[in-house]
């Protein structure tokens, strides 16, 4: 008897589920043969370079800007009462919702503090391997939107709604994460530690960044779907813990959007000066090192079975 036309909803469902494991095998056995037959070049040292020297020069230079803490508060105030002007104060009713349970507020806690940058390498360490013109879009868009944020940090320091209480300007918020762990930022050092830097919110807007670059890595719809809520998380997560004003997160948007943009424009004017197949790209070998710093793959590069050879 013949089993495909009589097999039914259940064997339609059985064959269906074989092939999806079936594939799904075959895309694993495909990563892991990136993984295992990867040789770090040149390019990969520079990559690591690049991020082991930027990261901590970030934090170093934002630490600097401590000592005006009299303007940081005004300024956190001046937004309290800009959100109250515009009624989207609610910082203090959204926390006090949560206040009550402490498994939840202990959760919020872990991820500000383990959500953001862990997350962030993670992620990156996998766009990198398989998905490489998502990661130099990020890489790029990352860095600069960090440069942008710094000259907010340096030039406007704004005190956090958790720290205005101790200022004298009581609104009824709860710092959590000293609460909980009886200090500022657990395993980072006080010299890289800027309180007075709320505004942008780069703790959203680099989860937000990650989360565009997933997307656009992948359709598939369980990465999609944490793409869209590991912002969304940090956004609800940064405004119950009082780190960040609601308007911190909003500022954060154009400063990303921004950095992709700059990212974008500074790859299409070099692919279109130095195209990646004209003679000058073939060559000279600088023009392979402006490619990467610019964030351009060529298509000489190894890369995942998802690129395409081109940049995004």
């Amino acid at each position: 008897m013949s089993t495909g036309a009589n097999a039914g909803p259940k064997g339609r469902v059985w064959d269906s589920l074989k092939r999806l494991v079936s594939r799904m095998a075959r895309e694993t056995r495909t990563n892991m043969d990136v993984l295992l037959t990867w040789r770090p070049g040149w390019k990969d040292t520079a990559e690591i370079v690049l991020l082991t020297s930027t990261l901590p020069l970030y934090y170093l230079v934002r630490g600097q800007a401590k000592e005006r803490v009299g303007e940081a508060v005004s300024r956190g105030v001046d937004i309290v009462r800009f959100e109250q002007n515009l009624g989207i104060f609610w910082e203090v009713q959204l926390q006090r919702a949560i206040l009550d349970y402490d498994w939840l507020v202990q959760g919020l806690n872990a991820f500000y503090l383990y959500g953001h940058l862990p997350v962030i390498g993670a992620l990156a360490l996998w766009l990198y391997f398989w998905h490489r013109p998502q990661y130099l879009l990020m890489r790029n868009a990352f860095l600069i939107s960090g440069a942008i944020g710094l000259v907010f940090y340096l030039n406007f320091p704004t005190a956090p709604p958790r720290l205005l209480a101790e200022h004298g300007f009581d609104f009824g918020l709860v710092d959590t994460v000293v609460e909980q762990y009886h200090e500022g930022r657990p395993l980072t050092p006080n010299f890289f530690v800027n309180q007075y830097a709320a505004l942008p919110s780069l703790h959203f807007g680099w989860n937000l960044l990650v989360g565009m670059a997933l997307w656009l890595a992948t359709k598939n719809i369980l990465i999609r779907i944490f793409a869209v809520l590991m912002p969304l998380a940090m956004f609800t997560d940064i405004i119950l813990t009082a780190n960040h004003y609601i308007v911190d997160a909003v500022a954060a948007l154009p400063v990303v959007l921004i950095g992709v943009a700059i990212t974008l424009a500074v790859r299409w004017l070099v692919v279109r000066v130095l195209s990646v197949d004209s003679k000058t790209a073939k060559d000279k070998g600088w023009v392979s090192w402006v490619y990467w710093l610019v964030g351009v793959t060529e298509p000489s590069e190894t890369q995942s079975r998802t690129r395409t050879g081109h940049p995004i």
